[in-house]
């Protein structure tokens, strides 16, 4: 049994990727799934004099830790002109300079959703790009585009391509973790 951290990369309340993970999660039988909301990982823009000045908090060493420990990851993207939200670019620049290896041997199911048609695949796309580089491993990627269309909080993923595309996503990551 692994154990899998899940969340998505925006602080919204409303968070639409969140509810997207919410689902995945739900999906989840033979884990241990460890679920997030990062509303309440809150940090400052981060600076090399902030750093210098006040070092790391407990919060950011607490979520390095949670990512550390787990031996798989599912992460949804939101987007915010076809790139990832300041706020989780942030999240990154702060992990990294706690450990820059963060992601080592952490299997990922990367994730986006959008209320447009594209499905925030242009954030998808940067981070797929940037997290090899803290040592993660992106195993399957999915994108969902028009939310507010495609998904239903009772039923799931409402279009049935998309929701064979989410299944097959969600199997090939779970078979090699």
């Amino acid at each position: 049994m692994s154990r899998i951290l899940a969340f998505a990369g925006s602080n919204s309340s409303t968070s639409i990727n969140y509810k997207l993970v919410q689902f995945t999660t739900s999906l989840i039988k033979d884990h241990e799934v460890d679920l997030i909301n990062m509303v309440a990982y809150n940090f400052p823009v981060f600076s090399e004099d902030l750093e210098r000045e006040k070092g790391y908090s407990d919060l950011l060493k607490g979520l390095k830790d949670k990512i550390v420990q787990a031996n798989a990851l599912i992460i949804s993207v939101n987007e915010h002109n076809s790139n990832p939200s300041a706020y989780f670019k942030n999240v990154l620049d702060w992990l990294s300079r706690v450990d820059r290896n963060f992601l080592a041997d952490a299997k990922i199911l990367l994730m986006s959703c959008s209320g447009g048609r594209r499905g925030g695949i242009g954030s998808l796309e940067v981070v797929k790009g940037m997290l090899p580089r803290f040592g993660g491993e992106i195993i399957a990627t999915f994108s969902l585009p028009s939310f507010n269309h495609t998904f239903d909080k009772a039923k799931g993923i409402t279009e049935p391509e998309l929701a064979e595309d989410h299944k097959k996503a969600l199997e090939i990551f779970l078979s090699q973790i």
